[in-house]
């Protein structure tokens, strides 16, 4: 049996979405989905390719209309943003596409140009600087992570109250990666602004992210904190003497796992009362709690429960 994570509602929100929906033909990509965002929050949106992320991120910016419900950004209908509230938006995106033929500074000229009254120029200046940048160089002689790092500066520049990256790491390496989440926390999370992450990369919302929601098949299984998906997702490992149980029907189960003599269950939201009682109606002796990563717990809770084998030895531990 599956069970959702959710959180508990608040009164002030940057974002909204109520019952969001949209279909690609007959493919239903977002699933009436209802997200709130309270202002200052990190937020990591996590999702397997084709969970819905990216297409709940266009339907937020406007960029796409919903097949059904509603969403807003800044208490605007996001259908309906205004040049204004879209000033108070920062986007970044993979790719980072930028107009190669640029030299940076040129680059923050034209930029500039579209937030009147609101380019701050020190923090432009120092972010190059956290980034060991020059307005000298040109993009297309940048590297992929240099790219992002200036994609970063351009966006936070205008100070948006709201900044919406879709999986802008993808494709960097590791020490380019941390440098960037780490320009991003000390000089954004410091200005208290709001910001949705979505990653593909789990140890970079995790090290960012302090709530999360996770899409699966279009639907929003989780949002809470991280916290309570860290502590709510736990794997047990138990030894097994006469046989291994059948038709375990436990409060939470996600999966189960066995060979001869030991079994595997993996639980969401359990606590060690119904750990002590399945081991007393089993006549079980040991068990031991199995360690688990962020990007483990995630693929526990979104794999689905019935596929087909891939590989022989599959179903032994």
């Amino acid at each position: 049996m599956n069970e959702d994570i959710k959180a508990t509602a608040g009164n002030t929100y940057v974002i909204e979405t109520n019952d969001l929906t949209y279909y690609y033909g007959k493919h239903l990509a977002v699933d009436h989905v209802n997200l709130k965002i309270k202002a200052g929050t990190i937020y990591g949106f996590l999702g397997r390719n084709g969970a819905g992320k990216s297409s709940t991120i266009k339907m937020l910016l406007g960029f796409m209309k919903p097949l059904a419900g509603s969403c807003s950004v800044l208490g605007c209908d996001s259908q309906q943003l205004t040049p204004e509230v879209r000033q108070r938006i920062g986007y970044v995106t993979e790719g980072h596409r930028l107009f190669k033929w640029m030299k940076i500074g040129q680059l923050e000229k034209f930029q500039k140009a579209f937030f009147p009254g609101l380019w701050n120029d020190q923090l432009f200046d120092e972010m190059l600087a956290y980034f060991e940048l020059s307005k000298k160089q040109k993009i297309k002689q940048l590297s992929n992570g240099q790219r992002a790092q200036v994609s970063l500066a351009l966006t936070i520049a205008p100070n948006p109250e709201l900044l919406i990256m879709d999986d802008p790491t993808l494709g960097l390496d590791v020490a380019i990666r941390r440098q960037f989440l780490e320009g991003m926390i000390q000089l954004i999370q410091k200005q208290g602004r709001t910001i949705l992450f979505s990653s593909h990369i789990l140890s970079d919302v995790e090290r960012v992210a302090d709530h999360i929601g996770v899409m699966a098949s279009g639907v929003l299984r989780a949002d809470c904190t991280m916290s309570a998906f860290r502590e709510g997702i736990k794997k047990y490992r138990f030894e097994i003497e006469g046989g291994i149980p059948k038709d375990i029907d436990l409060p939470g189960l996600l999966h189960t796992q066995h060979n001869d003599d030991c079994l595997e269950l993996v639980l969401v939201n359990q606590g060690a009362s119904v750990i002590e009682t399945f081991m007393h109606d089993h006549g079980i002796k040991k068990y031991q709690e199995v360690a688990l990563n962020l990007e483990d717990q995630f693929i526990e809770y979104t794999q689905k429960t019935k596929r087909p084998k891939l590989f022989s030895w599959e179903g032994a531990l």
